[in-house]
């Protein structure tokens, strides 16, 4: 087995684990109080409530599978294939709430994950450095800090509308993807010097995102419905790690003439697909 297809079967493992913790932990954020509380202050209450812990294993599962996918994979082909989670999280979710998904939610489901495979049969992406230098992390936080806390200010303005969950679910998703990229870095310094961990930036920018990105993922959850706010997190996921992976670590897409057309097709079906998953589950509830 190659490690492409190793890489495959890993983040295909780690999206199933993520599925179940996320159903798990939505219904905890949705259930853990019935006031309108802040961030840190829900965070706060879901560290005490032993369900939410229970899906945090699906979580940390889901991790330590990402971990090794990405080490022998690359960011492109690792977070596409998290999309699947949306697909095992689904009928999860219905059987847990007696919500019956419709057969449009089902088909809007179905189309993310064929324009995302799509993107990667196309694509055929191949992976490129483990790390990148300190200056171009910089760049990053300078290019992705504003807007997303414009997002954090717009879910704020409108909290009170279905918006803010789509909002704190692009600062969650796009942290986490950060958070991806840098793992990979961090279990690249693990392998070869791993007494050199503590001091290196990459693990406490790799921290910072993966709780910045927890917080606001729970936030998330708890202001709609998983349908509501799940699709964008899964999507801001391969979208932005996608787009980090080529411009931060230097990965390639294997397409040339045609194919770029359809690559760029399939991003647009994404983007609508996710578009109408999330708005006809936030105009039902």
């Amino acid at each position: 087995m190659s490690d492409t297809h190793l890489a495959a079967i890993l983040a295909l493992c780690a999206a199933f684990s993520a599925a179940i913790g996320n159903v798990i932990r939505q219904r905890s954020a949705q259930e853990v109080t019935d006031k309108q509380v802040g961030h840190l202050t829900l965070f706060g209450m879901l560290l005490r409530d032993k369900r939410w812990w229970l899906g945090g294993l699906g979580d940390i599962g889901s991790y330590v599978l990402l971990a090794q996918a990405l080490d022998d994979g690359s960011v492109l082909l690792v977070m596409s294939l998290q999309v699947t989670t949306l697909l095992f999280a689904l009928p999860m979710y219905a059987k847990l709430t007696n919500h019956s998904i419709t057969r449009r939610e089902w088909l809007w489901a179905l189309l993310l994950a064929v324009a995302l495979a799509v993107m990667i049969a196309v694509g055929d992406p191949t992976g490129g450095l483990q790390r990148a230098p300190l200056h171009t992390w910089v760049v990053v936080a300078v290019v992705i800090g504003p807007p997303l806390l414009l997002c954090l200010v717009g879910a704020r303005i409108w909290s009170q509308r279905p918006a803010a969950a789509l909002l704190l679910a692009t600062v969650a998703g796009s942290l986490l993807a950060v958070f991806a990229v840098l793992m990979k870095g961090v279990v690249d310094i693990l392998e070869h010097n791993a007494g050199q961990l503590w001091h290196t930036p990459e693990l406490y920018a790799w921290l910072f995102c993966g709780i910045a990105g927890m917080i606001y993922h729970q936030s998330a959850f708890r202001a709609g419905a998983l349908t509501a706010s799940l699709p964008t997190i899964i999507v801001a996921k391969p979208v932005v790690g996608g787009v980090l992976g080529v411009i931060v670590l230097g990965e390639t897409l294997d397409a040339g003439g045609l194919e770029w057309f359809v690559l760029a097709l399939a991003a647009v079906l994404v983007i609508v697909g996710t578009i109408g998953l999330a708005r006809g589950e936030a105009a039902s509830v």
